[in-house]
């Protein structure tokens, strides 16, 4: 509708009704249009295009819109940095409808010279379109798992399979994947090719493809498939050998400083990957850690077992309510988050600078903290922490006088703003914020995307190093777009006694579910519960929020 032109209040309604349904959890699957236009803030005509959509998947609106739009521009409109109005200049004015058309205009310089537009411009748009295109074919872990999950299920009931498991990067459970590998133990690979190729989704390449390797791709989702095949004797070996990254199984292991997959291919006869390992000298090393990092002196210290697991986890911190962008009421996460079995809940919604999401004006910060009370009575001992997700300003201050500041148990100090800087101008933004006595955690610190925005360039050594002194938390954001802290750091910030915070930034009660994701990123880095902020119990984090405002407000 932008796009078009179209009339600027029409497209306001269409943004309210759609808040509406987002923010107040109203459904408007099958409904009449007299029910729809019951729904506040739904008029009659956006409810005969809801109506139609939910009917017959498409409305005459739509259509309309769509018969004028180049397929092409539908792409334009997914890089970063550039809205309708932009396209809009694009199209009419150099005739660019498709992504290959705009990166051909700006390596001839044509949108620098463009009025609106400029070389900074240009030079952003040529890096959107690159990242975008190193990224093509790749998904986040997380969007993928229960789809690779079910076909594993499907390939373990074909005839012929006695085994399968997922290897590679999907196994060490990497943040980003390019290809799913699978392992399937057989004695009959041959007969395993026209089977594999028979299950829906799947498409074989037989060009690429073996005896010993099924290659192709899988539909839906659309990736990479590699699938090998071994017979059941050495099925515990294959999946070792298969899982490890290249760092993991060449690492010197036993008296001898044999490579480890020297020592692999010595033994015939594994029956489990414990024993594989224990002939190195080592306990069980998790897949999720077999990247050649830190794993073999954790397991040779028998250290396995202090990495974080779930359960280790007391409360939930950084989450949103409907006070500025969530989707549920403070009560309604709070409940959910005591049913779930957490101790304590951490409300941080996003300060006042944040007018795009709502952020909170100080009359609701106060209004807020009123609700908080009067709930830590009603649902004791489980309790609210009353938090803010402030802002770190353009010159790394927080957007709130210091008597406000003090007023709240905890601060999340983040970046969401104004993401070009460079990298000495990043990390002092960042320091500065750390440096700031109200700041009890740092939010996602690079501010990326995965997938659709790189992170903020900051010196990590710099910004741990400070987070050190100053006795702040580093976050791990658990949504699976972030997870950020990224696990490569975790052991620096361990060495420099920084502890972590997993927190799923939580827009919603479903939200907390990616906790589990900030876990396993956590793992791959080594984090133990010791070190783990929101491992604390109940009474160990009031100790602690208390001690440290206390501390503050001298």
């Amino acid at each position: 509708m932008e796009l078009h032109d179209e009339n600027t209040f029409k497209i306001r309604s269409y943004q309210s009704a759609v808040n509406t349904i987002d923010r107040r959890e109203v459904s408007i699957e099958g409904k009449n249009l007299q029910e729809l236009q019951e729904i506040n803030g739904i008029g009659k005509s956006i409810a005969e295009v809801i109506y139609a959509l939910d009917t017959t998947g498409t409305s005459p609106y739509l259509e309309e819109l769509m018969e004028k739009t180049p397929i092409g521009i539908l792409e334009v409109l997914e890089i970063k940095g550039l809205g309708p109005k932009k396209i809009k200049v694009l199209w009419e004015e150099l005739n660019i409808t498709s992504i290959h058309e705009l990166m051909e205009a700006c390596q001839s310089g044509q949108i620098a010279i463009t009025k609106g537009f400029g070389e900074k411009t240009q030079v952003s748009i040529i890096q959107s379109l690159e990242f975008r295109a190193s990224n093509q074919g790749k998904w986040l872990y997380a969007d993928i798992e229960d789809a690779m999950i079910r076909l594993q299920e499907k390939i373990k009931s074909l005839a012929g399979v006695e085994a399968v498991t997922s290897v590679g990067e999907f196994s060490r459970k990497m943040e980003i994947i390019d290809t799913v590998e699978l392992l399937v133990a057989t004695t009959d690979h041959s007969a395993m090719m026209p089977l594999l190729s028979s299950l829906e989704h799947l498409i074989q390449n037989k060009k690429s493809s073996s005896p010993f390797k099924w290659r192709g791709k899988m539909m839906d989702p659309e990736i990479s498939l590699l699938i090998h095949f071994t017979h059941p004797t050495d099925f515990i070996k294959e999946k070792i050998i298969r899982t490890g990254s290249k760092a993991h199984l060449l690492h010197p292991v036993g008296d001898d400083s044999k490579p480890f997959i020297e020592l692999l291919r010595e033994d015939d006869d594994l029956y489990n990957e414990a024993e594989a390992y224990e002939k190195a000298g080592l306990s069980w090393i998790p897949e999720e850690l077999r990247e050649g990092f830190f794993e073999f002196d954790f397991a040779r210290d028998n250290k396995i077992s202090t990495l974080l697991e779930e359960k280790d986890l007391k409360g939930i911190l950084h989450n949103h309510s409907t006070y500025s962008d969530g989707k549920h009421s403070l009560r309604q996460m709070a409940t959910y988050c005591k049913e779930l079995g957490y101790e304590y809940l951490g409300i941080s919604d996003h300060s006042q600078s944040a007018f795009y999401a709502g952020g909170l004006e100080i009359e609701k910060v106060k209004l807020q903290h009123q609700e908080i009370d009067e709930l830590n009575k009603e649902l004791a001992p489980f309790k609210i922490f009353k938090g803010i997700e402030s802002d770190i300003l353009m010159d790394g201050s927080l957007d709130y006088p210091n008597e406000v500041l003090k007023t709240f148990d905890f601060i999340v100090s983040s970046i969401h703003s104004s993401l070009g800087m460079d990298r000495k101008k990043a990390t002092a933004r960042l320091l500065r914020a750390i440096e700031n006595p109200y700041t009890t955690i740092l939010g996602h610190p690079t501010g990326r995307l995965l997938l659709r925005r790189e992170g903020y360039p900051i010196d990590h050594k710099s910004i741990i190093d400070a987070c050190a002194k100053f006795d702040v938390v580093i976050e791990i954001n658990a949504n699976p777009w972030r997870l950020d802290l990224d696990w490569r750091w975790v052991q620096y910030a361990m060495e420099k006694g920084v502890k972590l915070s997993i927190n799923p930034d939580a827009h919603e009660m479903e939200g907390y579910a990616d906790m589990r994701y900030g876990v396993l990123v956590g793992r791959k880095g080594g984090l133990t519960k010791e070190m783990t902020f929101n491992a604390l119990s109940l009474s160990e984090m009031e100790d602690y929020l208390n001690n440290r405002k206390n501390k503050v407000n001298l």
